[in-house]
């Protein structure tokens, strides 16, 4: 098993960064929030829901910046339902009324529910595609219009997932979300790359987390999932926030317009481990 973030030498790669993370009170966007203030930046952590939740992040994220040594940070909280474009636009004016700058948006909130497509609810349907795919590109547009509006350029990282290329059968609209995710981050990083603004996607596979609490915690179906796995273990969400920290920093700077795959090698096609078709 990999050592976790707090057991190994991290560099301080993002020193007075300004990043908001949405969706950042579990998860993977918890543990992103953790990894950029142990790396040194600020951090405005987005929730819906639970504020005690929220608050957990904080502190951690807190106690993660003394920890490493960056103690003089500003991190907070912030509400917003990232499905409701008003709820962005507050957000967002929070933000710059706290901070002057941002550097980096990590567009995470996301959330999904299985719906046999052959009775769809359709408001459900509507609700995820406005959360994970409407509400990052509506995020995206209030960080780009700052970006372009001063000097340094600036950085989006997108959670997809390998659901991206693979079809989840039963999640129409987490599949079309996380495929769209593809084109918005290929468009607009072709289009702001001549400006110093970087668009990354970050695609995890089967990942230790609260949306995966339904396999996770039983160890019959947890087998059954890392049966498919190359790699033969599930993910955390510390490894994910590793991959979010390189390509919000300089080490990344060639980098743009890609979705990493973080997923054990899932998107390697593991039922081709034999040679069963030739």
């Amino acid at each position: 098993m990999p050592k976790s973030s707090s057991s190994t030498e991290l560099r301080s790669r993002l020193v007075d960064r300004h990043a908001l993370v949405t969706g950042a009170s579990q998860g993977i966007g918890r543990a992103v929030a953790i990894r950029f203030a142990q790396e040194g930046a600020h951090v405005a952590i987005n929730y819906v829901g639970s504020f005690g939740s929220a608050e957990e992040t904080l502190r951690d994220v807190r106690a993660a910046s003394v920890e490493h040594g960056h103690d003089k940070r500003d991190h907070f909280v912030v509400h917003a339902d990232i499905g409701v474009e008003k709820d962005i636009d507050a957000m967002f004016a929070t933000l710059f009324k706290r901070w002057k700058r941002l550097d980096c948006l990590v567009n995470n909130a996301g959330f999904q529910r299985e719906s046999p497509s052959e009775a769809l609810d359709i408001e459900t349907y509507r609700k995820i595609i406005d959360v994970n795919l409407t509400g990052a590109v509506l995020c995206a547009r209030h960080a780009l219009a700052h970006f372009v509006s001063r000097e340094g350029g600036g950085n989006i990282i997108n959670t997809s997932s390998v659901h991206q290329i693979i079809p989840k059968p039963g999640y129409l609209a987490y599949s079309i979300g996380k495929s769209a995710f593809a084109g918005m981050t290929r468009t607009l990083a072709l289009e702001f790359a001549g400006r110093g603004i970087r668009v990354n996607s970050v695609g995890p596979g089967a990942i230790d987390t609260p949306i995966n609490a339904a396999w996770t915690h039983d160890a019959e179906k947890r087998t059954a999932v890392e049966s498919h796995i190359p790699m033969g273990r599930v993910g955390t969400a510390e490894e994910i926030a590793g991959v979010f920290a390189f390509l919000a920093s300089d080490e990344a700077g060639y980098i743009t317009g890609q979705t990493i795959y973080a997923c054990g090698g899932i998107t390697l096609f593991p039922e081709f481990r034999e040679n069963w078709a030739s």
